[in-house]
């Protein structure tokens, strides 16, 4: 459940899924003072959240604090976002960082690490080095997950949203196909448009199940 869809339907939708014997992931990219993110992520556990984010651009503080608060919720896991799938180095310029994307994505997990974050939020291109950094442990989620051709390495998703090529990189500067992040170290993957813009949004679904 992301931003959109939460406040949309509000927490009692996780609530009820929890309810039902599913898993929820609340992609909250929690990005405040350490106190306010330390009780959101104990709302999220409250929930019965199983994984919430946080932004790791807030810095240690903010992860450690998230983290401290999920010790409350065994079955809840902390994620650091890293950088957001749809910025570009030229982004990270405009807001004062001097680095490339896979720079600045590698920056922030190892900031995650050493906060104790259970794992991170990052594009499929960086999947690779960050199993290599984090070890085969720790959780690499993977937004920015088109069912079209391999778009990370070099060519086009194709086709528009949801339509006979499965999708386009629909706002992603950073995107690649399920088969691409799996092969790469990405431990899960999310994907949205492909399948909620669907013509037919179950045969999308299936097409995502059969990459992993």
């Amino acid at each position: 459940m992301g931003l959109e869809l939460l406040t949309a339907a509000g927490p009692g939708l996780a609530r009820d899924l929890v309810e039902r014997g599913h898993e929820v992931f609340l992609d909250l990219k929690l990005f405040e003072i350490p106190n306010s993110v330390a009780g959101a992520v104990r709302a999220a556990g409250a929930l019965g959240a199983s994984m919430v984010t946080v932004h790791g651009m807030g810095g240690t503080g903010i992860m450690a604090a998230a983290v401290e608060a999920a010790r409350e919720f065994p079955r809840l896991r902390v994620l650091a976002l890293t950088v957001v799938t749809s910025m570009t180095a030229g982004d990270l310029a405009d807001i004062g960082i001097a680095a490339d994307t896979e720079e600045q994505v590698l920056r922030l997990a190892r900031l995650a690490v050493g906060a104790g974050c259970d794992g991170v939020i990052a594009s499929p291109r960086e999947a690779g080095v960050l199993r290599e950094l984090l070890g085969p442990e720790r959780l690499i989620v993977t937004p920015g997950v088109t069912l079209g051709p391999d778009v990370s390495a070099g060519g086009s998703a194709g086709g528009s949203a949801g339509g006979p090529a499965g999708g386009s990189a629909g706002g992603h500067a950073r995107a690649g196909t399920p088969q691409a992040a799996f092969a790469a170290g990405a431990s899960h993957v999310v994907v949205g448009r492909s399948i909620a813009r669907a013509a037919d949004p179950v045969a999308a679904l299936r097409r995502a199940r059969a990459a992993g």
